[in-house]
C-alpha cells in the first residue's frame, strides 16, 4: 500500500474576535468486484473562524491512494503411492507368491487465488487555537472482501500394474514317518514285568506325561499314588498319594488314579477315580484339593461316576474330564465347580450321539474337538466341542478285530500337531498309528495279538506319550513297567 497526503494552508490573520468552527467529512468507496476492490477514502475538513475583520480559512485535503496487491498462488503437487502387496498360500504341495506394484504419478492442480481483505484509512485533523489545543481524531475502516478463486486442475494419471505370479510346486510330505524302534526299552519300573510298591518298581501304570523339564510322571494306578521318574534313574519319587500305596479319601491319599495333567509350574491335576474326584496338587505339595467332583457317585453336573481321563486347556484352565459310566465327557471351566456335557450323555450305544465306556481321549486344539477312545464300540472318534455328534475316524463301530483297519478295546490315543493319531490298541497288545485322514493303520509298538514281557512286546498297553522328538512312551500297564520306543 502506498499513501501519498497533501495539506495546503492559507492564513490571514488581524484580529479574533469570535470561532466557528464547521467540519465536513466526505467518504467515498468503489469497488469493482469483477477483478479487484479499490476502496478510496477522501477526506476533507474545513475550518472556517470568522470575525468582523479577521478571516481564517484553512483547507485541509488528504489524499490517500491504495495500491492493491494481486497474489497467484500455484501449487503443484506431485503424488507418488507404491503399493506392494504379497500373498503368500503355502500348502503341503504348492508355494504361490503374487507380487502388484501400482504406480501413479503426476496430478498437478493449478489454483489462482485473488483476495482483497481490509482496506484502513485513517484521517487525523488537528484544529488549534492560541488558547485551546484540541485534537480530534477520526477513524475511517472500510473493509470489503471480494475472493475470486479460479482452479486449474489437470490430472494426468499413468497406472501401471505388473503381476508377477511365481508357482514352485514342491512334493513333500510333512507327517511323521511311521519309523520307530520295534525294540523297546524299561525307562520306569521293572523290565521283567513285575509289580511292587517300592521306589524302583510300578503296579499297574495308567497314563504319562511330561513336565518342563522332561521329567516323567505316572499314575501308579494300584498303588494310588503318583511317581516322578528321571529319565535314565532307577527309581522314582512319590510327588501325590502315599508312598507306601495307602489308598485313602483324605487329602493326602489317592484311591486309584488315573488321569493326569501337568501344567507348565510342575502342579499336578489328578483324577482319583474311586473317589470319584478330581484333585488339584501343588508342586511339592504334600496334600491336595478338589476342584471337581462330590466325592460320592452320581449323574448330576457336579459329579462322575467313574472318571478316567484328563485333558486340560492351558491358556484357560479349562478341564476336559472321562465320565466314563456316565458315558459323556465333561468340560470345566477354571473354577467351576460344576460342568458341562459336551460329549455323549446319551446313554451307552454305538450310534453318533453315544459313547461306549470312553476311557480315554486327547483333545485336539488344532480342531477344538475331542479325540475318544470308544472302548466297548472297537473306534475312535472325533467330536467337535459344541457339536450333538461324532464323526468315525478309525476302526468299525461295535466290531473288533486286529487288522490295520480295526481295533479291540482302545484306550490312550495322542494326537501330534499334524494331526496323526496313536492309538493304545489294549486287547491287540499294540500301539497303532493313523496317518491323518487315513483309516489304516501301521503297528509302531508291540506285537498285533501276542503279549508278552519281552522289549518287542506290550501287555494290555494304556498310556500313549511323544515327547518333542516323537519318541513313544508306553504304559504297559500289565508287564508293570514303562517303555520308550525311540524314533529314527
Amino acid at each position: 500500500v502506498e499513501g501519498t497526503s497533501t495539506t495546503t494552508s492559507s492564513t490571514d490573520s488581524t484580529t479574533t474576535t469570535s470561532t466557528r468552527t464547521d467540519s465536513t467529512t466526505t467518504t467515498t468507496t468503489s469497488v469493482d468486484s469483477t477483478s479487484k476492490t479499490t476502496p478510496t477514502t477522501t477526506s476533507t475538513s474545513t475550518t472556517t473562524t470568522t470575525s468582523t475583520s479577521t478571516t481564517t480559512t484553512t483547507t485541509t485535503t488528504t489524499a490517500t491512494t491504495t495500491t492493491m496487491t494481486t497474489t497467484t498462488t500455484t501449487a503443484t503437487t506431485t503424488t507418488s503411492t507404491t503399493t506392494t502387496t504379497t500373498i503368500t498360500t503355502t500348502s503341503t504341495t504348492s508355494t504361490t507368491t503374487t507380487s502388484t506394484t501400482t504406480t501413479t504419478t503426476t496430478t498437478t492442480t493449478s489454483t489462482t487465488s485473488t483476495t482483497t481483505t481490509t482496506s484502513t484509512t485513517t484521517t487525523s485533523t488537528t484544529i488549534t487555537s492560541t488558547t485551546t489545543t484540541s485534537t480530534t481524531t477520526t477513524t475511517t475502516t472500510s473493509t470489503s472482501t471480494t475472493s475470486t478463486t479460479t482452479t486449474t486442475t489437470s490430472t494426468s494419471t499413468t497406472a501401471t500394474t505388473t503381476t508377477s505370479t511365481t508357482t514352485t510346486t514342491t512334493t513333500s510330505t510333512t507327517t511323521v514317518f511311521a519309523r520307530w524302534n520295534s525294540t523297546g526299552t524299561t525307562v520306569a519300573g521293572s523290565a521283567s514285568g513285575t509289580a511292587g510298591v517300592t521306589a524302583s518298581l510300578l503296579n499297574v501304570p495308567y497314563v504319562l506325561r511330561l513336565d518342563s523339564s522332561n521329567a516323567l510322571y505316572i499314575s501308579d494306578f494300584n498303588n494310588n499314588r503318583i511317581q516322578k521318574w528321571i529319565i535314565g534313574n532307577s527309581t522314582g519319587t512319590t510327588v501325590a498319594g502315599q508312598a507306601a500305596g495307602t489308598s485313602g479319601s483324605t487329602s493326602t491319599t489317592l484311591s486309584a488314579p488315573v488321569g493326569l495333567v501337568i501344567d507348565s509350574s510342575n502342579n499336578m491335576y489328578i483324577v482319583d477315580r474311586n473317589n470319584q474326584r478330581d484333585m488339584y496338587w501343588a508342586n511339592g505339595a504334600s496334600s491336595g484339593s478338589m476342584i471337581a467332583g462330590t466325592g460320592s457317585s452320581g449323574s448330576a453336573n457336579n459329579q462322575f461316576n467313574g472318571p478316567n481321563m484328563m485333558e486340560r486347556v492351558s491358556s484357560t484352565g479349562t478341564l476336559y474330564i472321562s465320565d466314563v459310566v456316565n458315558q459323556r465327557i465333561m468340560q470345566y471351566l477354571n473354577g467351576s465347580s460344576s460342568g458341562t456335557v459336551v460329549a455323549g450323555g446319551n446313554g451307552q450305544g454305538t450310534g453318533s450321539t453315544q459313547l461306549s465306556s470312553p476311557f480315554g481321549f486327547a483333545l485336539d486344539s488344532s480342531t477344538n474337538s475331542l479325540i475318544i477312545a470308544n472302548y466297548f464300540a472297537h473306534s475312535i472318534v472325533r467330536w467337535v466341542i459344541g457339536a450333538t455328534s461324532w464323526t468315525l475316524l478309525a476302526g468299525s463301530v461295535g466290531v473288533s478285530g486286529s487288522s490295520s483297519t480295526l481295533l479291540n478295546s482302545p484306550v490312550g490315543v495322542a494326537v501330534d500337531q499334524y494331526g496323526n493319531i496313536y492309538v493304545a490298541d489294549s486287547g491287540n497288545h499294540r500301539i497303532q498309528f493313523f496317518l491323518s485322514g487315513q483309516s489304516s493303520a501301521t503297528t509302531i509298538a508291540g506285537v498285533t495279538g501276542s503279549s508278552g514281557t519281552s522289549a518287542t512286546q506290550l501287555n494290555a498297553p494304556y498310556g500313549v506319550l511323544l515327547d518333542s522328538q516323537f519318541n513313544l512312551y508306553v504304559a504297559d500297564s500289565s508287564n508293570n513297567r514303562v517303555q520308550r520306543f525311540a524314533r529314527y
